[in-house]
């Protein structure tokens, strides 16, 4: 099925792109918002820190130059009214799939409109509009697969892919070296972007901590300092 996108010209160094970029933002259903951080958090402060997070980053993808639109994958009530009031559409495919289950839908959709698809986490709070501008100049250097892996080069926390459906995506905690070689059986030779940034999301208690280490100007820093003494103990006793 063709999907009906939104187009606008698209210009990057001073030069159009072959395709117009949309960001995708897989987005799960709060009740199961961050469930690896089940002993540092109540439910609620989950979802209230995975809401924190995902406006950090529409934030930035908002007012970055060089996408076409952003797409928001996801059923949720919260996260739909979120996507709206920022601007992005709202897709439902793929949605219930989890995050390789949703990018992929996405994918399909992107593919059959002929355009390049950017996809990232809602859970890398201090992505920057400077980030996602590195991303687009590396793939406009050698445009089919760029990837950002997490800090620990195990995650990978953004791809970008033309056309969307080029390289099989599969998501997990163990995926950014499965997917340079899914690229690498596909002919291509992946840039790998490195942006710290990008590179901190938070799924475990560890990850407060290092998120923490460096202040931010983030509504998730904000939020986890206001309740800093509910999982400071989990966090060190994790650790």
């Amino acid at each position: 099925m063709a999907a009906n996108l939104r187009t606008f010209p698209m210009t990057h160094r001073g030069g159009p792109l072959h395709r117009s970029v949309w960001a995708v933002v897989p987005i799960k259903e709060a009740a199961s918002a961050k469930q690896r951080l089940a002993k540092a958090l109540s439910p609620g402060r989950r979802q209230e820190l995975a809401v924190a997070m995902f406006e950090d980053v529409m934030q930035a993808l908002s007012t970055s130059n060089g996408l076409a639109g952003i797409a928001v994958v996801t059923v949720d009530q919260k996260a739909t009214q979120i996507a709206a009031r920022w601007g992005a559409d709202v897709w439902t495919d793929g949605a219930r799939d989890g995050h390789t289950g949703a990018v992929t839908a996405a994918a399909r959709r992107l593919a059959a409109a002929g355009s390049t698809m950017l996809t990232i986490p809602g859970d890398v709070p201090r992505v920057s509009a400077a980030d996602i501008a590195a991303i687009l100049a590396a793939h406009a250097e050698a445009p089919a697969f760029t990837i950002v892996p997490a800090w620990d080069d195990l995650g990978s926390n953004a791809i970008m892919c033309s056309p969307p459906d080029l390289v099989p995506l599969r998501f997990g905690p163990d995926s950014f070296f499965p997917h340079l070689t899914a690229a690498r059986r596909q002919g291509l030779n992946p840039a790998i972007v490195r942006r710290p940034g990008i590179a901190v999301d938070i799924d475990e208690a560890a990850d407060l901590a290092r998120f923490m280490s460096e202040r931010s100007d983030t509504r998730t820093w904000a939020f986890l300092n206001q309740c800093r003494t509910e999982w400071d103990a989990a966090v060190v006793l994790k650790m």
